[in-house]
C-alpha cells in the first residue's frame, strides 16, 4: 500500500502552539489514533491549535466531527483553533458540502506556530 494510505499522525509543542499533523486517509478505522492526538492537545491547552491537513488524502465524516468537536472544546476554552493547508480536494469537500468551512480559521501557508492572529 502507498503511504498515503494510511492515517499518520504527529504532535509537537511550539512556543505558542500545539501543532497536530495529518497525512494520509482519515476515516472511522482511525478514529482512535486521532482521538489519542486530540487528547494530548486539549492536555496541553496551548493558545493556538494548529491541525495541518495539508497531506490528507481521504476525509469523512470522523474528520469532520472531530475538527467540530475540537472547535467547540478549543472555543469554551479561548483557545484558538486553525486548519492549515492548503486543504488538499478531500478535506475541503467534506468542509464545504457539510457547510461548516466559514466556522474554521484555514491558512494555506504551513502551520501558524507563534500564537499570531493567521488572519
Amino acid at each position: 500500500m502507498p503511504a498515503s494510505c494510511c492515517l499518520s499522525t504527529r504532535v509537537d509543542r511550539r512556543e505558542q502552539a500545539f501543532v497536530l499533523t495529518v497525512r494520509g486517509e482519515v476515516d472511522y478505522e482511525d478514529a482512535g489514533e486521532f482521538e489519542r492526538a486530540w487528547e494530548a492537545a486539549d492536555r496541553a491547552a496551548m493558545p493556538v491549535t494548529v491541525v495541518d491537513l495539508a497531506e490528507v488524502t481521504f476525509a469523512d465524516s470522523m474528520l469532520l466531527n472531530a475538527l467540530i468537536r475540537a472547535r467547540h472544546r478549543h472555543q469554551a476554552d479561548g483557545r484558538a483553533l486553525v486548519l492549515a493547508g492548503p486543504l488538499r480536494s478531500a478535506v475541503s469537500r467534506v468542509l464545504e458540502i457539510s457547510g461548516t468551512l466559514e466556522l474554521f480559521t484555514v491558512t494555506d501557508g504551513r502551520p501558524v506556530t507563534d500564537g499570531a492572529d493567521p488572519s
